[in-house]
């Protein structure tokens, strides 16, 4: 089932998706990529006649984060007077959610409150344990070494370990509920679900708050004592505890003096919300102990519709931490390059896509024309890029440490590339194979930041002889690829010129810097491309345009990405910043057209603020994978570049 959070949580060990009516989605433990423990879990009320789930059509519904942390308010309002706030977290240090309900009524209410999971532990839904040890205050479900716990304050009155198979109430926890009484049954194994409850006693000025703690661990004794920890500790310390951590976190970044007089004073406040946002979202992505990231949860876990998410790309990952690094948090470069050392291949290359702990995902790159190389190139573009920000001696450190990574992924490059651009291999959409212009500026940038390590590790002749081939492979990809149309082709397929234009192409400027703002004809071509990629790529959706993929792009009905269009918004930034101080017209509408596609990302975020892989052209919602982690770096990056362009007017 594809189910496309609102909001995530998390912590160094915990991850966990939220649908905007406060249903779990996804529960990962140990990894935030395996092991998914939830099919469904979220609360339900009795009135007397049925059951009222918290995800039903009538209630309305908002959700936000409290400023600055990954904390999660999710409000309900029910036609019938029923009000249900929510308040989620996770645990500063244990694998543990927090899920504070506070319910009210405008008048008097006599029912139940119920909590119900459908859980799959270990993602084994058929061969799952489970049982209520009462005098524990503990329902717990597990298999092999996977454990998940359900605790409450105050201690749930009733329970039922069920099979959701059944179809008869006595047995299945989630017919049982219907009643407004539950059988107690202890244990039992197989598909399971359950359900705790509370009586629920409601006057008009006399809310009910119910906490219930939903915790992991990998064997019962060590579920048990996470447990008992955490009732021993006041729900309110909880929460200060974790919303004092992320401001902490928060109060690393990068400090803006974003401009007020550009035109767009009116979301100013909203950029800031969304470069916090940002940081918060990919620290929840991250890994802390391995250094990688998910592109995003995963909500597509049977490959219905794709090749699924919930992986490390070494292309996405190489923007993310650069980005990170920039916005005030160069830890991340230093884990995640310590990371690519492990997963680096025999032959120099990275793989398609790793899991967080660095063995090979599934894949259809599993052969030399079917890989994606601008993975190593930009994975080595990245790493030269955090490099040259290093003082000695962590510099030399660094260098001493990686060059043997960094040598062979440039020698790597140097075999696929002999005639000046790259063999074939995959896109980077992972939808073409043949030759291309975004792979080929990509191994020019890797080859530059080779190079430049080679310089200071003392070994001039390979900086040189790589240096000369990107040269080499940039003169190719323009004297091939350059269309007279004043844009680049995608490359080659099968022998023939695919002259589709491909948002892509601007990759020649950002990231990968194979062409110059600063040089004239440069500029111009840079210019020429960005025109020609709104001409052709251009959908127009909630009051501006985002930027497809492509011009044939068929993949998910060929909505806008926040990707594409971010990149031509950083674009925009990039030759604002290097435009003569003189001309002030041309500064200005290159800001004013960058801040329409800044602003139209924005548009397109979920109603807690996460940003999307696209925007669904029809309806201007945010759509598939969500957060996409590669969405939060670019708009990372756009938002210091308008920081940026600020200190710059301040100087002229």
């Amino acid at each position: 089932m594809i189910r496309q959070p609102n909001s995530i949580l998390g912590n160094e060990r915990l991850l966990v998706t939220m649908g905007k009516k406060g249903e779990i989605f996804g529960y990962y433990y140990p990894g935030k990529d395996f092991a998914q423990h939830v099919e469904e879990s979220q609360a339900c009320i009795h009135d007397g006649k049925g059951l009222i789930w918290s995800n039903a059509r009538e209630w309305v519904a908002d959700q936000k984060y409290i400023d600055n942390t990954n904390i999660v308010s999710t409000e309900l309002t029910h036609p019938s007077g029923l009000k249900m706030e929510i308040l989620d977290f996770v645990h500063p240090t244990l694998p543990v959610l927090v899920r504070k309900y506070k319910l009210s009524s405008t008048h008097s209410f006599h029912g139940k409150f119920f909590y119900f999971s459908n859980l799959q532990v270990g993602e084994m839904k058929k061969k799952n344990s489970g049982f209520c040890d009462y005098d524990s205050g503990l329902l717990a479900q597990y298999w092999k070494n996977y454990y998940v716990g359900i605790t409450s304050t105050p201690l749930f009155e009733e329970w039922q370990v069920g099979k959701s198979m059944d179809t008869i109430w006595w047995t299945n926890a989630k017919f049982d509920m219907e009643d407004g009484e539950l059988q107690r049954n202890n244990e039992d194994i197989g598909n399971l679900n359950c359900a705790v409850g509370w009586k629920l006693d409601l006057e008009p000025s006399k809310p009910v708050e119910i906490t219930v703690f939903i915790g992991a661990a990998s064997r019962r004794p060590a579920l048990y004592r996470r447990m008992r920890e955490v009732l021993k500790e006041p729900v309110e310390r909880i929460y200060n505890d974790t919303q004092e951590k992320w401001i902490k976190w928060l109060s690393k970044k990068k400090l803006l003096e974003l401009p007020d007089y550009l035109g767009f004073q009116e979301f100013r406040l909203e950029l800031m919300k969304a470069f916090n946002r940002s940081i918060l979202a990919l620290s929840i992505l991250n890994d802390p102990g391995k250094g990688s990231f998910l592109a995003a949860p995963e909500f597509d876990h049977e490959f219905e519709m794709s090749g699924g998410y919930g992986y490390c790309w070494h292309r996405d990952s190489a923007e993310i931490v650069t980005s990170l690094m920039e916005a005030g948090y160069p830890d991340y470069c230093s884990r995640f390059f310590k990371w690519c050392k492990g997963t680096q291949l025999q032959d120099g290359s990275w793989f398609q896509r790793y899991w967080l702990d660095g063995n090979t995902a599934p894949s259809w790159g599993n052969f030399s024309y079917s890989t994606q190389i601008d993975e190593t190139g930009s994975t080595i573009f990245a790493m030269n890029s955090y490099y040259q920000t290093l003082d000695q001696p962590v510099k030399a450190e660094f260098l001493d440490n990686m060059w043997a990574t960094v040598l062979c992924a440039a020698e790597y490059l140097m075999r696929r590339t002999s005639s000046g651009i790259h063999e074939t291999c995959l896109c980077l959409w992972e939808t073409h194979s043949g030759i291309f212009t975004y792979t080929n500026a990509a191994i020019y940038a890797g080859l530059i930041g080779a190079a430049n390590m080679a310089i200071d590790y003392n070994e001039k002749g390979l900086a040189d002889r790589w240096t000369e081939r990107a040269e080499f492979i940039k003169r190719t990809t323009i004297e091939k690829f350059w269309l007279d149309e004043g844009y680049f082709a995608r490359g080659m397929k099968d022998g023939a010129y695919d002259n589709a234009i491909d948002a892509s192409i601007i990759g020649v400027f950002v990231p990968f810097n194979m062409l110059s703002p600063t040089d004239k004809k440069e500029r111009e071509m840079i210019k020429s491309i960005i025109r020609n990629i709104e001409k052709y790529l251009r959908v127009p959706v909630n009051g501006h345009f985002g930027i497809k993929r492509y011009v044939d792009d068929t993949y998910i009905d060929g909505n806008p990405w926040v990707v594409t269009t971010l990149w031509l918004s950083k674009a925009l930034l990039e030759l604002a910043l290097t435009s003569d101080d003189t001309d002030r017209e041309e500064l200005s509408a290159l800001t004013h057209d960058a801040l329409k596609y800044i602003q139209w990302s924005l548009k397109g975020a979920t109603g807690a603020g996460m940003l999307p892989e696209q925007v669904n052209k029809y309806t201007g919602r945010p759509a598939w994978a969500i957060p996409l982690s590669w969405s939060c770096a670019l708009m990372l990056d756009n938002i210091m570049l308008l920081d940026d362009l600020q200190k710059k007017l301040d100087r002229d």
